[in-house]
């Protein structure tokens, strides 16, 4: 498991296949998913088979990483980039319901924006949310991200964009 970022708190790194009761717990809850457009793995096997299958680190140099306490070494949901079907790279999170209202994804998600840019040289990272997700839309609007547009994102009508270019980025 390929360690990939440190924030105070919190340690993301690549996913394992060992990491598969935990992605299917997570996905397993409604509520963590009500925003997504996902569905529930059927079963940990397939959520195993998700993982490893999971391609983004080699076709990208990138993808989402599991996210867990440094404390305790607890995974506690995923954050990060994602080469999306529209040709962006996009910034997305998720976190246990018992996580959440914590600032681990803004936490997660600034270090995130912080590699895109410095590490990865991006030009531009995206946010793409469910227009009734207050919570991720404070989030994405604390790391500085701008509403840039209305679409529907995997299935989702009415998902709310939002941008943040390199050269506007503030650390």
């Amino acid at each position: 498991m390929k360690k990939i970022l440190e924030t105070n708190r919190l340690i993301l790194r690549e996913f394992s296949v060992s990491d598969a009761e935990n992605m299917f717990l997570l996905n397993e809850d409604l509520e963590v998913l009500k925003f997504t457009g996902d569905i529930p793995f059927d079963n940990i096997e397939k959520a195993k088979t998700f993982l490893e299958n999971y391609d983004q680190y080699s076709k990208n140099g990138y993808g989402r990483w599991a996210v867990v306490l440094k404390e305790n070494n607890e995974f506690i949901g995923w954050c990060g980039l994602k080469f999306n079907e529209e040709n962006y790279t996009d910034i997305g999170f998720r976190f246990f319901q018992k996580h959440w209202n914590k600032g681990f994804a803004t936490e997660a998600a600034k270090a995130t924006l912080d590699y895109g840019f410095e590490t990865l040289k991006l030009d531009e990272i995206i946010g793409r949310v469910a227009t009734e997700n207050f919570a991720s839309i404070k989030v994405l609007e604390k790391l500085g991200m701008h509403f840039w547009k209305h679409d529907t994102c995997k299935g989702i009508e009415n998902s709310r964009y939002y941008k943040l270019k390199k050269n506007d980025y503030e650390k």
